[in-house]
């Protein structure tokens, strides 16, 4: 296991993560749903406030993706191999976050919907960079 790729790789796929992000979670269809609960959500201006615990707290689970897929893949591997690990990260987000939100916060099924969607990307995005960038 290589720590310097392993860093390198957490560290562009952090960008990729808040690039895939930008271009879902500002969508007004997005923009409009978070909206709708503004109990729940902070708005824009207050989540700038809190943004950097939230940045390191993405890095910290890209970082422990990327040290599984160094393990998984000691020597690397392909764009491939970086999809499928990057759909299994989405499906455990799926599951942990946003369904599991669903059932505790009082938002809609639609809201989750669109979560769903933008997290599956962003996650997979996460996959692929990972594995182009980390090479043992």
């Amino acid at each position: 296991m290589n720590i310097t790729r392993i860093a390198l790789a957490s560290f562009a796929a952090l960008v990729a993560y808040f690039a895939v992000g930008g271009i879902f979670f500002v969508f007004p269809a997005f923009k409009t749903e978070f909206e709708k609960y503004p109990a729940v959500f902070r708005s824009g201006d207050a989540s700038k406030a809190v943004m950097l615990p939230g940045m390191l707290g993405i890095l910290l689970a890209i970082g422990a993706a990327a040290v599984i897929f160094a393990q998984i893949y000691p020597a690397g591997a392909g764009i491939g191999a970086g999809v499928k690990f990057g759909a299994l990260l989405a499906v455990f987000v799926l599951g942990s976050f946003v369904l599991h939100n669903y059932m505790l916060l009082n938002i809609g099924r639609r809201l989750s919907t669109l979560q769903a969607i933008g997290f599956t990307a962003e996650w997979i995005a996460v996959g692929v960079v990972i594995s182009l960038v980390y090479r043992g």
